[in-house]
């Protein structure tokens, strides 16, 4: 007898519709997967089968033909188990079909105590679910509060096999998962690991980062060891507006699909942050692998990537950020076919200036030779360094400013100005798939950062004194809009252009 179910893969970030067809046929017992599985999926067979068993069910002793549809659809990890047993239980008679199977989508790992265990992905599945119009969606009860940010899909949280059997005979019900609402409000409650009141001095620096905060600019901190660069990198989240739940929702995919999120935080409502060690490979850092998965820079999709020690980060895995920079995308090509991951973060990077550490400090001697501190300095090419809009020093700091005992401003003061800086760009961008100002291409930058005489003079003398590419002046010009979003400025004026032109690097690119 044959029988059909459906389920679902993810393809990158997104979802694909998978038909588990179960034939049962008279001869040599023998259970055979075909379609393209992994061998995760071969080795269903041994969990589906004492699953079954272990759920009070029989297995039928005939040869067993499982179809995973469309066969050139290459098929990987144990989602899969949960869809064959149902299949091999209606191909056996032992549950009755019905319109309720036709209209689901099963998805789950099996125990071979006929448990149903997580599974990865489950977003992006409900969400095709919906897309498809599918009903109601059969998932593992743990994973029941992640399927559930998918609205207009019917969610059904399944504990074991035996459960789910007696459900769809109709011998006992399984009640449908309800959302609670709270769950998606704003992420007033978030708890950072890092404050801008535990910095002391370096204002100017802060003033920096309030700004590329403000517009999603890219920023890279140039100091001495001990000057504080990786604890005003690490305080960066805190003054991050809040996200947006279209924000949230593309960042929980990301690591639904990556296997990293919680199950008792369903939704990712804090912005990421992440940081490599300098040792990572180029596929680690944007994605990639045998079966690709999403890079660091896509883990930091709506937040926050900080490269510490910027020049000993390898020259091939920098280099191939240049595209993510300019395009907010990553694109992996396989002879199997093209994915694309998101990867629209907020680029902190620190870095010293010279091989000790103290190439300008006024307090201790540099070591270095002229040519190993530019040796050092190239490391980071012109083209990189152009794709970073703010560049600043970040001094040593004075005794009295560490001991000072007067109370600093505190993230969450910044926060509020940053915030309302990016809903004055939210209200600009109304209509577009733009978020902040970073993201506007020259088009956009034309509308939008329109400049009065003195600041057209201003850039103009820029131009030709720095030398700057085409590429600079537009950063420079998104960077001012910005600067006059903080101060709530609808004009662009030459103070905003000047600020921004004194956060390009001091060498000529």
């Amino acid at each position: 007898m044959l029988a059909m179910v459906r389920s679902c893969a993810v393809v990158g970030l997104e979802g694909a519709l998978v038909e588990v067809e179960v034939d049962l046929s008279n001869g040599l017992a023998a259970f055979m997967i075909v379609g393209l599985p992994d061998a995760a999926v071969n080795e269903a067979k041994e969990r589906v089968k004492a699953a079954v068993k272990n759920s009070g069910c029989l297995f039928p002793f005939k040869h067993i033909t499982v179809n995973l549809a469309p066969a050139d659809l290459r098929k990987e990890g144990p989602a899969y188990d949960l869809p064959i047993a149902i299949g091999i239980l209606m191909a056996s008679q032992q549950i009755n079909p019905g319109e309720q199977i036709d209209e689901s989508l099963f998805l789950g790992e099996l125990s071979l105590d006929g448990s149903v265990r997580h599974t990865n992905g489950i977003l992006p599945m409900v969400a095709l679910a919906r897309e498809k119009h599918v009903k109601t969606v059969f998932v593992p009860a743990v994973d029941a509060l992640e399927a559930t940010l998918v609205d207009g899909v019917g969610v059904y949280p399944v504990e074991t096999l035996g459960q789910l059997v007696a459900h769809l005979n109709g011998e006992s019900k399984i009640e449908r998962y309800e959302r609670d609402p709270s769950i998606l409000n704003s992420a007033d409650d978030i708890i950072y690991g890092q404050d801008f009141a535990a910095v002391r001095g370096q204002e100017h620096v802060k003033r920096a980062l309030e700004v590329a905060a403000s517009g999603g600019h890219n920023i890279l901190m140039s100091g001495p060891p001990g000057s504080g660069k990786t604890l005003l990198a690490r305080a960066t989240p805190s003054i991050l507006p809040r996200m947006v739940i279209e924000e949230a929702l593309d960042v929980t995919k990301i690591y639904s699909v990556s296997g990293m999120l919680s199950a008792d935080v369903p939704l990712v409502r804090q912005r990421p942050f992440r940081a490599p060690h300098h040792t990572i490979s180029h596929a680690g850092l944007v994605g990639g692998g045998r079966i690709p998965r999403p890079g660091e820079i896509s883990l930091a999709h709506r937040g926050v990537l900080f490269l510490d020690e910027l020049p000993e980060f390898g020259q091939n895995v920098l280099e191939v950020m240049r595209q993510p920079l300019e395009d907010k995308i990553v694109t992996i090509s396989r002879a199997q076919g093209t994915i694309t991951y998101p990867a629209n973060f907020m680029l902190v990077a620190a870095m010293n200036p010279c091989p000790c550490g103290y190439y300008g400090d006024p307090v201790k001697e540099c070591s270095c030779s002229a040519t190993a501190i530019a040796r050092y300095n190239k490391r980071i090419s012109g083209p990189i360094l152009d794709r970073i809009d703010i560049h600043v020093e970040v001094p040593r700091v004075d005794y009295e400013k560490l001991a000072d005992k007067r109370n600093t401003e505190t993230s969450a003061m910044i926060r509020e100005r940053v915030q309302a800086a990016r809903e004055r760009q939210l209200q600009r961008f109304a209509g577009t798939k733009l978020t902040c100002n970073a993201e506007m291409g020259p088009s956009e930058v034309r509308d939008f950062c329109n400049v009065d005489a003195s600041a057209e003079k201003l850039l103009k003398a820029a131009m030709q004194q720095m030398h700057l590419s085409a590429r600079a002046f537009h950063r420079i010009l998104k960077l001012a809009r910005t600067i006059a979003d903080l101060a709530e400025s609808d004009a662009i004026a030459a103070n905003h252009v000047a600020e921004a032109i004194q956060y390009r690097p001091r060498r000529i690119m």
